[in-house]
């Protein structure tokens, strides 16, 4: 159970910093969600979006991150 609350802090920590940036800068991040391969269809009565290319942007970057915390700690 100790491990557990590693675990949770980690994830407190990260979606701390995460909001940080958000707040912060997220003025700055309109490229997220806009990127080649993202797929927009927008129509009279639908819209559809499916942000391909950023869901696979940030699972390599989640990986990354998990592989380095995984290798260090």
């Amino acid at each position: 159970m100790p491990q557990l609350g590693k675990i949770l802090i980690t994830i407190g920590i990260i979606l701390i910093i995460t909001g940080l940036i958000i707040c912060f800068a997220g003025n700055k991040m309109h490229w997220i969600g806009n990127l080649p391969g993202d797929i927009r269809i927008e129509k009279e009565n639908v819209k559809f979006y499916f942000p391909i290319t950023t869901m696979i942007l940030l699972s390599v970057l989640f990986t990354l991150i998990i592989w380095i915390y995984k290798k260090f700690f």
